[in-house]
């Protein structure tokens, strides 16, 4: 009898196996991609030939790995594509547009077309969700607002926009110039020492990629979380590890069940998730000693996320439309503590660096800040009458933006002009490509002129809000604002101290490291300013 039943049950998981190696390999893997193709070829959409498994993983490997090691260019050349995105570029020339490649065994179409863009970004219907994230980028981000969705990314957005509405990001204002004080004061005591060497001019050479990072980690540190730099460094270090663990395995197939085996990139990925969350727990639990349920938690991000982790505390543990779970709030944690810098600290650094190569912006930067501010720091009244500074700083997105592609999938077959994309098919937006449309931009859409938004956003391009360097829509950046007056912040106290110049060591070469940065740095020559 035990024999009998020990074989069934073999039998049984044999069948299941075979039939579960039937779906994976045979549908999935040959005949899905096979079908899926047809059908936009129907439809008149081509692409690079779908291979076994991998999909077009190695071909898109290969042409980024010869653009990165041979393509270095002008200061002023800002058509950055060849170097950056060359698979797409060369898909595009080939094939047009929009054109289906493969992410492994996962179809994605790519959209070169604002109108279809919009259609799908401000999508309010749940239509479009974020297509799944690499598993150490998940790792890295958390299953933040960035990630999460539906009713839950609801729930989270309507928990966290009260730390980002306009009168509390003025008065973070003086936190963020009070953080970039001390750097100023590091470049003035270092030009002075140069003095007596240089003949008086005190130059001194800087390389600002690194120390705008360590700056607005500090700035995120203290606005979001009410922590220093130094607390949060552990967290910056442990997630730039899993970035560039994330980076080198992003193009390798994803196996079912592959990322629970104990190999060597998961058990690295698996020990540096587990020190960022007991990183993260103690500064929770440092701010939960610290502030006594009677008192409240501070209104700033985290205390305004432990306010809706003590309504579901109260509740039972039952979560409503206002209420988060600690693994949650150490998720939004891992989100803004990455999103708060990262994206910022790259702002900065192009705008320095286009502002080194057209001195003649930089002069007029210089004289708005000083006709605005004088030689006082600047205040949220001053920002907002930076003009020009808001011109340069959009430019900046547009030509440098920090997000190369946005990723959707539609939660159900879906119509996009004359197109229909199945559920579930990746939708790939390559916002650069975007950015350079002759059609859209003018004539002189690969060039930097600020001019164009001399109007506004909206009316720069000859489609409103054609700048999706913090997406559009309802999942619109909801940082944003903050980003933007950080920048001015930060600009307005360079520019009242220190002209600038590239060094000439610096080689033009960006790199999608998920964000755009400069693949070897940004030194830049500082001269400082006589006292006016």
């Amino acid at each position: 009898m035990a024999a009998t039943l020990l074989l069934a049950s073999a039998t049984a998981l044999l069948a299941l196996a075979a039939a579960w190696l039937w779906d994976y390999v045979v549908v999935r893997l040959l005949w899905r991609p096979r079908a899926v193709a047809g059908m936009f070829r129907a439809q008149g959409v081509r692409g690079p030939p779908y291979s076994f498994l991998s999909g077009c993983n190695r071909e898109m490997r290969r042409m980024k790995a010869e653009a990165d090691d041979g393509l270095r260019l002008d200061v002023r050349d800002h058509n950055y594509l060849p170097r950056v995105m060359p698979h797409f570029l060369a898909w595009k020339q080939q094939y047009g547009e929009p054109f289906l490649y493969w992410m492994g065994p996962r179809p994605r179409v790519c959209l070169f077309d604002y109108e279809s863009v919009r259609q799908v970004l401000f999508n309010k219907s749940g239509h479009f969700f974020k297509d799944d994230a690499h598993p150490t980028i998940l790792a890295m981000l958390g299953k933040g607002l960035v990630l999460v969705e539906g009713t839950d990314w609801v729930r989270h957005r309507r928990v966290v926009n009260p730390a980002f509405a306009m009168d509390k990001l003025k008065m973070m204002t003086e936190t963020m110039v009070s953080c970039a004080e001390p750097l100023i004061k590091r470049w003035e005591q270092l030009a002075a020492s140069r003095s007596s060497e240089d003949g008086g001019r005190g130059e001194v050479q800087v390389e600002f990629s690194k120390q705008f990072q360590d700056l607005t980690a500090d700035v995120i540190s203290h606005t979001g979380f009410g922590s220093s730099y130094k607390e949060g460094k552990e967290v910056f270090h442990t997630q730039k590890q899993l970035l560039a663990l994330a980076m080198a395995t992003l193009l390798n197939v994803q196996l079912p069940g592959f990322k629970y085996l104990p190999t060597k990139n998961n058990r690295l990925k698996w020990a540096l998730e587990k020190k960022m969350k007991t990183t993260l727990t103690a500064i929770i639990q440092s701010r939960v000693a610290s502030n006594g349920r009677s008192s409240g938690y501070g209104d700033d991000l985290l205390g305004l996320m432990l306010e809706a982790w003590l309504t579901a505390e109260r509740g039972g543990g039952e979560r409503d439309e206002s209420s988060l779970t600690m693994d949650e709030i150490i998720d939004e944690c891992k989100t803004f503590f990455f999103a708060g810098h990262e994206t910022t600290s790259h702002l900065l650094t192009w705008t320095m660096f286009l502002l080194s190569v057209y001195p003649e912006w930089q002069q007029r930067l210089r004289d708005e800040v000083l006709r605005e501010c004088g030689q006082a720091n600047p205040t949220a009244d001053t920002l907002n009458k930076f003009n020009e500074m808001t011109m340069v700083l959009l430019e900046t997105l547009r030509l440098y933006g920090p997000v190369m592609l946005m990723l959707r999938k539609p939660t159900s077959d879906i119509r996009l002009g004359s197109l229909s994309i199945p559920k579930g098919n990746g939708i790939a937006i390559p916002v650069p490509f975007l950015h350079r449309d002759r059609e859209v931009w003018g004539d002189n859409a690969n060039d930097f002129d600020p001019l164009r938004f001399q109007n506004g956003v909206t009316n720069a391009a000859k489609t409103p809000q054609a700048l999706l360097s913090f997406s559009i829509g309802p999942r619109a950046c909801i940082g944003q604002n903050f980003a933007m007056l950080e920048a001015k912040s930060v600009m307005a106290m360079i520019l009242k101290k220190f002209s600038f110049t590239l060094s000439s060591s610096y080689v033009h070469a960006p790199v999608d490291y998920i964000t755009l940065q400069p693949k070897f740095g940004l030194p830049i020559v500082l001269r400082p300013l006589p006292d006016v």
